[in-house]
């Protein structure tokens, strides 16, 4: 109760005032924007300044690999079916093509990393960028399962989801290929931008969070069988050239070892409680996850800082709202703050998601509805103030 009257009845947020000075000078953030990418393709170069980033698979259909990393006299026993006529449906893409569109894999042409893969901007014969995601983890299944599930991938259209082009599953080799979203993840832009005001004005924020629940949900209600993501988290939301987000990654679980996505996903702080003693992913653990990173959106904090004494997101808003500083958890590097009122309803929402009592009851499609009709379901007050008093983090309800 304490924690939802602090919620609902606190005073004017006297720190939304506009304290801090906008700027709307283009070279300012065009010179920003040219460090933030120059600094991120520095690091993901010098993470993989091996020799060579290609899979094994790649050696005995080369006839010589040139020393800049280009792929020579590549042939393929795999089935060729060119993407750049983007024919609607996924193409199995034989590895003359990949090699043809990245440069052979090239380090030059990694343009992220992640716990499970690299990826490679890929060009191809018609000047259509695309990105080239190599898996790195063998997930022990045979090479009709990755495609099977791949074909299923492939069929899902939706504004804000990463539309899947073309993949090779020959021998070892798991690589697929989808559109190229032209301004990077969400994690790096929360993170890693290095201007002390955000181009993430609330309003974008507001709008990734309200797009993100819609492809969830449509991955969840309207594809049969549904899809589960298992592993939503902000580098996983990508951005287009007007901010709008698409999921990437989306059903990559299931062609993963499920102990390899777990692990993962709990070392970041993704994880929800009841999947802490299981590998198992559910609805629920979907929901859970994109209440943190609602939470992440609207503090531009990480999920998990163990040298803080509420290492989690959860524990830290929850100790926030406590002690009265429900203002305090906006992301400092907002140009404009949010009026009370929708910073709470926000709030509520993402609580909602990660409260263990309400979550198993909770659809993707709930959470869409509080979003957009600033409603909250199931006995608004009551629920309201029980997810205030009981959310937790995993590492609360380990305690």
């Amino acid at each position: 109760m304490a924690l939802f009257s602090l919620l609902f009845n606190s005073l004017p947020f006297s720190l939304y005032q506009n304290d801090m000075q906008q700027t709307s000078n283009v070279a300012y953030y065009a010179s920003l924007l040219i460090k933030f990418w120059e600094k991120n393709f520095e690091k993901l170069s010098s993470d993989h300044s091996h020799e060579s980033v290609l899979p094994s698979q790649f050696y005995p259909l080369a006839k010589g690999i040139a020393k800049d990393g280009y792929l020579k006299g590549l042939e393929s026993s795999g089935k060729f079916c060119p993407i750049a006529n983007d024919v609607g449906k996924v193409c199995y893409v034989s590895l003359k093509e990949i090699a043809d569109a990245t440069n052979g894999l090239a380090k030059e042409n990694v343009i992220g990393s992640g716990e499970n893969g690299i990826v490679y901007l890929g060009l191809l014969p018609n000047n259509r960028r695309v990105a080239v995601k190599r898996l790195l983890c063998d997930s022990g299944q045979p090479e009709e399962y990755f495609a099977s599930q791949m074909e299923a991938i492939g069929h899902i259209k939706h504004n804000n989801l990463v539309k899947l082009l073309g993949y090779n599953s020959e021998g070892a080799c798991r690589i697929f290929i989808s559109e190229y979203v032209e301004n990077g993840n969400l994690h790096c832009w929360l993170h890693e931008f290095p201007g002390q005001i955000s181009p993430l004005s609330w309003d974008i924020r507001l709008n990734i969070i309200d797009d993100v629940a819609k492809g969830l949900a449509y991955l969840h209600e309207e594809v049969k069988p549904k899809i589960l993501h298992g592993t939503l988290k902000s580098s996983n939301i990508l951005l287009d050239r007007q901010w709008n987000p698409k999921i990437s990654d989306f059903g990559l679980a299931k062609v993963l070892s499920p102990e390899w996505s777990h692990i993962n996903c709990q070392a970041l702080g993704y994880v929800a409680p009841d999947c802490h003693s299981t590998s198992t992913f559910t609805e629920g653990n979907d929901i859970y996850g994109f209440g943190l990173l609602i939470m992440e959106i609207i503090a531009g904090r990480k999920p998990l800082y163990h040298s803080l004494p509420e290492g989690h997101i959860v524990d830290w808003f929850k100790s926030m709202i406590s002690n009265g500083k429900i203002a305090d958890v906006v992301d400092p590097k907002l140009p404009e703050k949010p009026s009370s009122k929708e910073l709470k309803r926000i709030i509520l929402v993402a609580l909602r998601c990660v409260d263990p009592d309400v979550n198993p009851r909770l659809k993707m499609g709930d959470v869409v509805c509080m979003l957009e009709n600033n409603i909250l379901l199931f006995e608004e007050h009551r629920i309201a103030m029980e997810i205030c008093e009981n959310s937790h983090s995993p590492q609360s309800q380990q305690s």
